[in-house]
């Protein structure tokens, strides 16, 4: 009578076991090896720290301290862009024979058309004299092909004014109202355009004379790049963004 097989205990084979075992552990270990490969120095000796700690391996031997690195402060390169504006726009002024009483300045790290009040306002009004047109023109045409935005800042001195308005208020109204021109005659987009007013808080001299005081009054045209919202530098022109010449 032929041998019957030998039952076979229920479960797993036990070669099975032993080849699971092993897959986890070389799973266990390339995960290792995948997440320590994006760790610094610093933290892999902390964490390969962790680890002798958690087995109870003591570490013999010296011990190395790792310090941490030092962080290296570098100066803002200087950029040119300010300046290469600048002189196209003065050689554009030359050639448009634009009114000599329009300055070209750099200040505040921006290229700034800078007029006196008084060609643009009669005393102690708000709204362009109509002798100031041509000025106004004459700024919107070396701006307009420019791809840049137009800030318009009204300034004022701190002589307290004769009508009821504060210099504040007036410095706003005279900038509201340049904007207005350039709005209502199409010299310049409107979403390139703001205005602000800053009264006597920003003078070009402290100086009391009244040809200092002159000067202290005036209407700015602060060309800034365009781009997101400048609030934090409103005054850094972004060199990402030049003006192709």
């Amino acid at each position: 009578m032929a041998k019957r097989p030998k039952k076979q205990d229920p479960g797993a084979p036990a070669w099975m076991v032993t080849f699971s075992d092993m897959v986890t552990l070389l799973l266990t270990f390339f995960v290792l090896l995948l997440s320590m490969a994006n760790m610094d120095k610093i933290k892999f000796e902390e964490a390969a720290g962790s680890l002798r700690s958690a087995f109870g391996v003591m570490g013999g031997g010296s011990q190395t301290t790792i310090s941490k690195p030092k962080v290296v402060e570098f100066a803002p390169i200087q950029d040119d862009f300010t300046s290469r504006l600048y002189q196209r726009m003065l050689t554009q002024m030359n050639q448009l024979k634009i009114d000599r009483r329009i300055q070209l300045v750099k200040d505040r790290g921006a290229v700034i058309l800078r007029v006196d009040a008084a060609i643009l306002f009669a005393s102690g009004q708000t709204e362009v004299s109509p002798e100031a047109y041509p000025v106004l023109r004459d700024v919107a045409a070396l701006i307009a092909n420019l791809p840049l935005n137009l800030r318009i800042e009204g300034h004022t001195d701190d002589t307290p004014p004769a009508s009821g308005l504060s210099n504040w208020d007036i410095s706003i109204a005279r900038a509201v109202s340049t904007l207005k021109f350039f709005e209502r005659e199409n010299l310049v987009p409107l979403d390139r355009m703001s205005a602000v007013g800053y009264g006597s808080r920003r003078p070009l001299t402290p100086d009391k004379s009244e040809a200092a005081q002159a000067l202290n009054r005036r209407v700015e045209f602060v060309l800034e790049s365009i781009g997101g919202n400048r609030e934090g530098l409103p005054y850094l022109i972004d060199a990402g963004k030049q003006v192709p010449f």
